[in-house]
């Protein structure tokens, strides 16, 4: 059954998430922050290394960069085999509890000619696919774990995990650029879920990109989600308040530095968007709140029956067709 508003009501609705008066302050100073650790991208093909699996169509590197406060990211780089010229690339970030899996998943980006950068999510990676990204919050070394993380250090910007994971989202794009197998003036980004609030927050962060995919996009419009919706994971936010009741306003202040809205109001790139009428997990009119605020050229499609899971497959479609388009 349908969750949240009527399609109709989706057109008109506009979120009423805030936006801090330092928002591109505290964004600017973290990246600036993140920015005099070095790159230092590396890539160590491994498709033809003992004991790998044998994919005759692709070519595989296992990849490091550096993001927030010097960690050691990875991620892996899939290129059609042979490649010795730059390609367009597609920098893709995962959902909730996901990490970047195995070196043999997720092969349909790169078997369609793109350069698939596929980003680890730090400290997670227990949920469907694995990770291999512990989470450094400067005080403990967290591994892989299984979720919740939307509380982890809320009680201000500065200390919240995504803070963290924004920052190597951004400088994966940059790690993806420096790469000699990718064109870096031709670079989208996109995501599933989480993934889609991540790559609308490095659509709002980063210039030049070629095209934003967000799918069901998590992360957005933070005061409506957590008091429609009772499932996980913003039920995690809830859950905090209702023992942290005087809470309340730090936390709202803490996310609205984080929320798909505020980024969205900031990028430039052509987005694609996707929501499903009967998603409990992220509402459709959290997805609404942050297309409506996309400032560049923009195109929802709305899966009537469908729920978290979006148009699936026909999403992928979706998103060949908008890569197609953009990074040709």
């Amino acid at each position: 059954m349908y969750t949240d508003m009527s399609e109709a009501s989706l057109q008109t609705h506009r979120s009423t998430q805030t936006e801090p008066h330092d928002f591109d302050a505290f964004w600017a100073d973290t990246l600036a922050e993140a920015a005099r650790h070095p790159l230092a991208v590396t890539a160590t093909r491994v498709t033809d290394a003992p004991g790998s699996p044998a994919l005759t169509t692709l070519d595989v590197y296992d990849v490091t960069f550096t993001g927030f406060g010097g960690q050691r990211i990875s991620a892996w780089l899939r290129v059609p085999a042979g490649t010795t010229q730059p390609l367009p690339a597609i920098v893709q970030f995962h959902g909730y509890g996901r990490g970047r899996g195995q070196a043999f998943e997720n092969l349909l980006w790169a078997s369609a000619g793109y350069a698939h950068f596929d980003m680890d999510v730090r400290g997670q990676g227990s949920g469907g696919t694995t990770g291999v990204t512990p989470d450094d919050d400067g005080g403990s070394r967290s591994g892989p774990q299984v979720p919740g993380f939307m509380t982890r250090g809320i009680e201000a910007p500065g200390s919240y995990y995504y803070r963290r994971l924004y920052t190597d989202a951004v400088r994966a794009v940059a790690a993806a650029r420096a790469l000699d197998l990718v064109d870096e003036t031709r670079v989208a980004v996109m995501g599933t879920s989480q993934g889609g609030g991540i790559a609308l927050a490095v659509a709002g962060l980063v210039p030049g990109l070629a095209a934003v995919v967000a799918r069901v996009p998590f992360l957005c419009d933070f005061p409506r989600a957590s008091v429609i919706t009772d499932a996980m994971p913003y039920r995690e936010i809830a859950q905090y308040l209702a023992v942290h009741r005087l809470s309340v306003a730090t936390v709202y202040e803490t996310l609205s530095y984080f929320d798909g809205v505020n980024f969205a109001k900031r990028a430039t790139a052509p987005g694609v968007f996707t929501a499903g009428l009967m998603d409990a997990i992220c509402p459709p009119s959290t997805v609404f709140g942050a297309f409506h605020s996309y400032a560049g050229p923009k195109d929802v499609t709305v899966w009537q029956y469908n729920g978290h899971e979006g148009g699936a497959w026909e999403d992928d479609a979706l998103a060949l067709r908008a890569f197609a388009e953009h990074l040709r």
